[in-house]
């Protein structure tokens, strides 16, 4: 193979091609030309050789895919059926009956030691069958009874009514301890919970479900209708003390009224020892003494500690006050020793004796609470003689 000699021309004004600027490239070319020639011949029985085979494989490529057609794409929502044994008869699916036999059927007590000669046959999405998502809701299922539950440390109304999916007023309403006292939560204590909002009572004699329904504001057919009371539709009839739920029920508030015993104070009532003991555990946040600080005085003890400590009497007596104050102290209790001395016991959470009732000393008679001025649980108490406010530590061991 001979490659054609190139030449290069003189540019206009050259005489000759030496004296031109392009000689340079001139002598490469020679130089290349001569490696070219015999390059070609070696190389170019080769060079037919591949392109002869493409030539070849690009006019007809051999069937690989063995008879196989995948099965179209499932829809998320789908899946097709799936596992290790064939189906035997019609696949039976949301686009109808389908022709897909197996040739093998087994049971679920067969061993497979070799594969099953299975007919393959193509997919459609009429033969997808509907799958459970992934990500399914699980519905919240009603509670279908009145439960018990027992308080834990760290509880409160709000808590626990959340906890339960209710109103706060439902968990209170239902449990006549808090309604008295509704920031009174104690470890172990027990409360009953309703399946749904609304106010769980008590038949009395002479009630009627329409009374009932009248006295919390609520429609006389859902009292009826409502699953957990149990009550016949067509003839609802209701026994005293018998356990109503009214739905959506509002219970009218009720004011916690006493009074200070005004009566005299009977001969058999308890005498003081004389001798006072500790009402209660705690710590001494604020002594009797006159506060330069605030410019107030302070007329007793406040003894700290956690909301439902035991209050105790400090000495025996007689109760002449039990109630709520609105001078400050919140629930209040008052025993007069009968010799001279009174004592206050302040801020009460819940107070377990009433007025006109005799105690005797360590008697059990409330337990420390927040209420009234104050700004957190604890006791304030005091020691009056004849009216008059006496250091209490002067009386305390």
């Amino acid at each position: 193979m001979s490659i054609p000699a190139l030449r290069f021309r003189p540019r206009q004004g050259e005489r000759r091609v030496e004296h031109s600027s392009i000689q340079h490239w001139q002598s490469i070319v020679d130089a290349w030309k001569s490696r070219i020639e015999k390059l070609v011949p070696r190389y170019a029985t080769h060079l037919a050789v591949v392109m002869a085979a493409i030539t070849v494989l690009s006019i007809s490529l051999p069937d690989l895919s063995l008879g196989y057609q995948p099965p179209p794409r499932a829809t998320p929502t789908a899946v097709p059926v799936l596992g290790s044994r064939a189906l035997r008869g019609a696949v039976v699916s949301r686009g109808g009956s389908r022709g897909y036999l197996a040739q093998v059927a087994i049971t679920q007590t067969e061993t497979i030691s070799r594969p099953l000669p299975v007919q393959l046959a193509s997919l459609t999405t009429a033969d997808l069958l509907g799958a459970p998502v992934v990500h399914t809701t699980i519905p919240v299922r009603l509670r279908r009874d009145v439960i018990t539950y027992v308080v834990e440390k760290g509880d409160n109304r709000l808590k626990i009514a959340a906890q339960f999916d209710l109103e706060q007023d439902t968990v209170m309403w239902a449990n006549s301890s808090l309604e008295r006292n509704p920031d009174l939560l104690r470890p172990g204590q027990e409360l009953v919970i309703l399946p749904i909002d609304g106010v769980y009572h008590t038949v009395a004699k002479g009630e009627t479900i329409e009374k009932i329904a009248k006295k919390y504001q609520a429609d006389i057919q859902d009292v009826i209708a409502c699953v957990y009371n149990g009550l016949d539709p067509e003839n609802p009839q209701i026994a005293v003390g018998q356990k109503l739920i009214v739905p959506g029920g509002v219970k009218p508030y009720t004011p916690i009224q006493v009074s200070a015993y005004k009566g005299p104070i009977p001969e058999s009532a308890e005498h003081g020892t004389g001798v006072f003991a500790w009402p209660t555990s705690g710590y001494l946040t604020d002594r009797f003494a006159f506060r330069t600080q605030n410019g107030r005085w302070h007329g007793g003890l406040d003894i700290s500690g956690y909301k439902g400590a035991p209050i105790y009497a400090a000495d025996s007596g007689f109760v002449i006050q039990a109630g709520w104050t609105t001078t400050g102290y919140g629930n209040l209790v008052i025993i007069d020793h009968r010799n001279g001395f009174v004592t206050y016991y302040a801020h009460l959470a819940e107070f377990y004796v009433s007025a006109g009732q005799s105690v005797t000393k360590g008697t059990l008679i409330a337990l420390m609470g927040s209420t009234g001025s104050s700004t957190g649980p604890h006791l304030h108490f005091e020691v009056r003689e004849k009216d008059v406010r006496k250091n209490p530590e002067a009386y305390l061991p």
